[in-house]
């Protein structure tokens, strides 16, 4: 399959821009390089029905996170997505994937949460994680305050937000978290080794490279040893029985394809309800690149009609 046109162009302006890999310079030079491309990736941020940020109690301090009530979303009784951005856990903020997380709120009648978890390597692992639960702790509890319903809490995120999501659904589901009603997973990293065939195939060239993914690891685990930890790589968790229901999403040109694709096939053995949607012609992290890429908000629209069947008619 060849490159869809659309990610095709998008790579061609990423070339055209210039600058150093993220592997060859500074973390803050990779975070201020990452700020600098939303405007040149992301659409105009539609409007939704309100927005307000606010600060809530974390395992090591604040955390600050952002709610977007999407149009059509009742003021009780809300469904609500808790959405993890990506960006190796080392890069990303809450509004590397704002255009996502409004598209989420409005396409799926819905509440939507993204916190501003902590990053490596400031804030190895499970830093981050511990954000993340916080998060949905506040959601489940605060339910009311909210306008959702604690029953209908989904979890979502992409690449590493896709890691993290994928990991607190098992946290959930063994009681260790809020209950979820479901994850949407988007090109999730799911194997920390980084030996899957798909690093061959798409290892330079595609966005994402080899080099930059095993930069983001490395900054993120404490030793070579969190790489086994199911924490980080959930491939690796014994079992995925008992997960809640996924979407997962997969772009075709990844180096994450095959251990995404391994991940959703261990869900579906392990007898877990799922929705694989693979787009063969897209390349990592397209959902993020909504100016260039027409799939990303399709993408974004497939998983919150799922989103919105699985957890059901919602209140006026």
């Amino acid at each position: 399959m060849t490159l869809d046109p659309d990610a095709l162009r998008a790579l061609e302006i990423g070339r055209a821009a210039g600058g150093e890999p993220f592997e060859n310079g500074s973390v803050a030079a990779a975070r201020a390089a990452y700020i600098a491309s939303f405007p040149t990736q992301q659409g105009e941020h539609e409007p939704v029905a309100a927005t307000g940020q606010q600060q809530i109690d974390g395992p090591n301090g604040p955390v600050t996170i952002r709610i977007h009530r999407g149009i059509g979303a009742p003021r009780t009784g809300a469904r609500a997505v808790l959405y993890l951005h990506g960006g190796g856990w080392v890069i990303g903020n809450l509004d590397s994937h704002d255009e996502i997380c409004r598209w989420l709120a409005n396409i799926g009648n819905a509440v939507v949460v993204c916190p501003d978890y902590r990053l490596a390597p400031e804030h190895t692992f499970p830093a981050g994680l511990e954000d993340c639960a916080a998060a949905l702790r506040f959601m489940a509890g605060n339910a009311g305050e909210l306008g959702i319903d604690p029953t209908r809490i989904a979890v979502a995120g992409d690449s590493a937000g896709g890691n993290l999501a994928a990991v607190l659904a098992l946290l959930a589901r063994d009681g260790l978290a809020p209950p979820l009603a479901a994850q949407i997973l988007i090109y999730p990293n799911t194997d920390a080794r980084q030996a899957a065939d798909s690093y061959r195939r798409f290892g330079d060239g595609f966005g994402l490279t080899a080099a930059a993914m095993a930069w983001f690891r490395d900054h993120y685990v404490r030793t070579p040893d969190d790489i086994a930890d199911w924490r980080v790589s959930p491939l690796l968790a014994s079992s995925l029985a008992g997960a809640p229901p996924a979407f997962v999403v997969i772009a075709g040109h990844d180096i994450l394809a095959d251990e995404g694709t391994a991940f959703a096939e261990r869900l579906r053995t392990d007898g877990v309800p799922l929705v694989l949607r693979h787009w063969p012609g897209q390349i990592h992290g397209f959902v993020s690149m909504g100016r260039h890429i027409l799939a990303a908000r399709q993408a974004v629209s497939e998983a919150a009609a799922w989103l919105q069947r699985q957890t059901g008619v919602q209140a006026d």
